[in-house]
């Protein structure tokens, strides 16, 4: 039987054939619709068909797909070729859809999904690592796929940082969804969207637009103000640093070395204009901040040599000695450095060419407790030294006990001092 359903222009690169195939954005983009149908026509046109439709924690069928499966079922007029089972449904040709969490899957549970030639993961996002080292080589069947759909949450979470980071897997198909993009978006959802976008603006931009999660409560920065200083090109400039906040470490679980230009422009605003921050041994890291460097024809690498010491500056040495490199020793904490810049922020006074969803990730997470992130926030890093360079010593340090400032008079049109 040849089935044929109706799909969103959208999702149209989701049906060549591709290993990883996955749909990240809003609500009522219809992803979910999308992948759903599509396995029940897969069942239809494949007969004997297995797949696993799998979130990270399923407490209970209710938490899964199934129900939304069922629907597609009713709605393509084919339930006489399947059938539904309490926890299972029985599809064309002996195949099986199955709804699993991969939480309570162990090294050698999951091996019982060798055979199956789909695996759908819903809600991705908060797929954790664990469970998708466990479930990608697992899924090796002769022609199987893996997709995903998912609403951004954190540029480091594992599907983003899989489907969407630097290196995705050569077989893989990618497409961002949102509202706008669904033919058949109900008059309800508008009505819901309208009244948020309203409403709730902070978090507007997540919920409906596929942006990733505002910030954490507290945080130095929220998204509110990334988005709004974002612009496409910056203004003249007058003058351009590499921040640079090298690894404690060289072994090859280090953390990355934060690598973000900013620029000073004759408006007395700051940009930031590029993060190409990586996890890389030394010279690959210093290779990378100096070909940065050479791009923008920049001033200067500002770098941070806490750990390092001269070993950063003759490391970016060796490789171009006649980059001009200043060094930074960090004697203050990490929020301490960052809330200088985060005022500027505040008063409209940086803005971000483009957007870096990794470094704004690590900017919202950062709250005066300290970074609620994994790991460290590398890139936040270098962009404050950067931005310090620029815009010079925000703070003053403090007097020594007993002393005070001298008063100063600020001298008003007409006023003798």
């Amino acid at each position: 039987m040849d089935l044929s359903i109706k799909v969103a222009e959208i999702f149209r690169p989701l049906l060549a054939p591709s290993r990883y195939k996955g749909a990240h954005g809003g609500r009522g983009s219809g992803k979910s619709h999308f992948f759903a149908g599509t396995a029940v026509a897969l069942c239809i046109q494949s007969p004997g068909s297995r797949i696993v439709c799998a979130r990270e924690v399923q407490r209970s069928l209710r938490d899964s797909v199934k129900l939304l499966i069922e629907d597609k079922v009713r709605e393509y007029k084919v339930e006489e070729q399947f059938k539904i089972m309490y926890d299972h449904v029985r599809t064309p040709g002996g195949g099986l859809i199955v709804f699993q969490g991969l939480q309570d899957h162990t090294a050698e549970s999951i091996k019982s999904l060798e055979g199956f030639d789909v695996a759908y993961l819903e809600e991705a996002h908060t797929i954790t690592k664990r469970s998708l080292e466990l479930l990608r080589p697992t899924i090796r069947k002769p022609g199987s796929q893996i997709w995903a759909s998912w609403n951004p949450r954190l540029a480091t979470d594992p599907i983003d940082e899989l489907l969407r980071g630097e290196k995705p897997p050569p077989s893989s198909a990618v497409v961002e969804s949102n509202w706008r993009d669904n033919p058949w978006f109900p008059p309800e959802l508008e009505e819901e969207r309208s009244y948020d976008e309203i409403v709730n603006p902070v978090r507007y931009a997540h919920i409906w637009e596929g942006e990733y999660e505002p910030q954490v409560v507290g945080a130095l920065w929220n998204r509110e103000m990334i988005i709004a200083g974002r612009m496409d090109a910056p203004p003249p400039l007058k003058r351009i640093v590499i921040g640079l906040d090298p690894p404690t470490s060289s072994e090859d679980d280090a953390n990355e070395a934060g690598i973000v230009a900013v620029g000073l422009g004759e408006d007395g605003h700051g940009y930031v204009l590029a993060d190409e921050s990586v996890v890389a041994k030394p010279e690959a890291w210093a290779r990378r901040a100096i070909a940065l460097h050479d791009i923008l024809e920049a001033n200067a690498i500002v770098a941070e040599v806490n750990q390092g010491g001269e070993m950063v500056t003759n490391t970016i040495h060796s490789i171009r000695p006649n980059v001009k490199v200043i060094p930074v020793r960090a004697t203050r904490g990490k929020v301490l450095r960052a809330e200088p810049i985060s005022a500027l922020y505040s008063l409209g006074r940086v803005h971000h060419v483009g957007s870096y969803p990794k470094l704004e990730g690590q900017m919202c997470q950062i709250t005066s407790d300290g970074y609620h992130g994994k790991g460290s926030p590398d890139r936040v890093d270098a962009l404050v030294y950067g931005l310090v360079n620029l815009f010079g010593p925000m703070t003053r340090r403090p007097l020594p006990p007993g002393a005070s400032r001298p008063s100063r008079t600020v001298a008003r049109p007409g006023m003798i001092v």
